[in-house]
């Protein structure tokens, strides 16, 4: 329905920069910056490190250790910021986004957003994400390339937002979770990633990475906020699964996979995918494999808190509404097992289920289903910059990396919940959230 609307993308990312203020996205210019951490989250070791200076140039860490050791290295003029009454922390990762999707876009309300609005969508809600803390995301699923385009403007300075991997239109099969099936026979729509059969996926791979994926997201089961399909069934087939992640994986993209049903989830990790979405049904075999073969799981739990407070205002249908009333928390059940039997663990929010903005509240539920605080944010730092690729430049406040950093009020280790209310976010030694004693 939308592939032929393509070229307004452009016209409207430079919209864009008029709409919201550019800001330099990689260092505050040349200069030196200083930062003063009064207590600093080790999170390799999950130490907390008291009175830190961390050391900036050209928008990465250059140094980090305690005052007395790294004031000698400060040069003159050096740019102070003082965070001596915060808990600092690596600026956080979300590995399931949809930054050009809000939950309006999930009903038939979405027919009516075209392809422009949902690039100038992606731009407000990049904007959120980088303000309640989160500096990188992977975002796994969007039209008309519309997330590729605002990756480039990030990159590019015209608006503001977190580092962006980015998938492009997911891989699916004709009539499922990733086709469009609100409209009749008579109006022929098929979704943009849609493709049958291994030649045909293999060309969709290759056409996504033509035009900027930088991952490969593809539609292993049926899903819940679709219209009649089965979340527990298997789409894609073992081969057509084997020739995506395959082709993807020679080009030298990673590969994500939307998994509910616990046999679409082991065809896909057996296929070798590298992480599985959701894993709502996820059972004992499942847990066994990903552990054998160090398949990131990537749950996205907070949203049924969220929808299942607010569906009613969402225009959904009642298949859809169903099925997110089963699916919802049975999820919690077996994703909750996979915790204690340690699979890896990438934090994902799904946000667009819920508002932009709100992707913290994920933690919460993460420890309520027996994680500790400091695995959950091990989780959005450490592991989720690994399963992006990125673990040699986000992730940690270690030289050589962006200085991505967050800083909140009161102990996260302690209270999780204090993640949902950053005072402080620095992107590529930018300030980009400034608390007033942070001056």
């Amino acid at each position: 329905m939308k592939t032929l609307r393509l070229l307004p993308v452009i016209f409207v990312m430079a919209l864009a920069a008029a709409v919201f203020p550019a800001r330099a996205q990689e260092s505050a210019g040349t200069g030196v910056i200083a930062v003063k951490a009064g207590r600093l989250l080790d999170v390799r070791s999950g130490n907390y490190l008291s009175d830190q200076l961390i050391l900036i140039e050209a928008g990465k860490v250059h140094e980090v250790g305690n005052t007395h050791d790294v004031q000698p290295h400060v040069p003159a003029g050096a740019k102070v910021i003082d965070l001596s009454r915060y808990t600092v922390l690596p600026g956080l990762i979300d590995a399931h986004t949809h930054l050009t999707f809000d939950p309006g876009s999930l009903s038939y309300r979405g027919l009516g957003i075209s392809i422009p609005r949902e690039a100038l969508i992606g731009a407000r809600n990049a904007r959120l994400t980088l303000q309640a803390g989160f500096t990188s995301v992977r975002n796994v699923g969007a039209d008309g390339y519309t997330d590729i385009a605002l990756r480039d403007a990030i990159n590019a300075g015209d608006v503001p937002g977190p580092r962006m991997v980015a998938s492009g239109p997911a891989l699916g099969i004709t009539g499922g979770h990733c086709d469009n099936n609100l409209l009749g026979p008579q109006y022929h729509v098929f979704a943009l990633g849609v493709a049958d059969g291994v030649p045909a996926v293999m060309a969709k791979v290759r056409e996504n990475i033509k035009y900027g994926s930088d991952v490969i997201k593809i539609c292993a089961t049926g899903g819940v906020l679709s219209q009649g399909d089965n979340p527990e069934l298997e789409q894609y087939s073992p081969e057509e699964m084997r020739a995506i992640i395959q082709e993807a994986h020679r080009l030298g993209r990673k590969t994500a996979a939307h998994a509910h049903g616990a046999q679409g989830i082991r065809d896909a990790v057996l296929a070798g995918i590298d992480s599985i979405e959701h894993g709502s049904f996820i059972n004992e075999e499942d847990i066994q494999l990903m552990k054998e073969r160090g398949t990131y799981l990537v749950p996205t739990l907070y949203l049924g808190d969220w929808f299942l407070e607010n569906y009613q205002k969402l225009g959904l249908t009642d298949n859809m509404v169903s099925k997110a009333k089963y699916v919802m928390p049975e999820a919690r059940q077996h994703v909750a097992r996979a915790f204690q039997e340690g699979v890896k663990v990438a934090f994902g929010t799904d946000a667009a289920v819920y508002p932009h903005g709100l992707n913290a509240h994920e933690f919460a539920v993460m420890v309520k289903l027996g994680m500790t605080p400091l695995a959950a944010i091990q989780a959005a730092t450490l592991n989720a910059a690994d399963l992006l690729g990125w673990a040699d430049r986000v992730g940690s406040l270690e030289p050589g990396h962006f200085a991505d950093l967050i800083a909140v009020e009161g102990d996260p280790l302690q209270d999780v919940t204090v993640l949902q209310n950053v005072k402080v976010v620095m992107k590529g030694g930018e300030m980009v959230k400034e608390a007033p004693s942070a001056r």
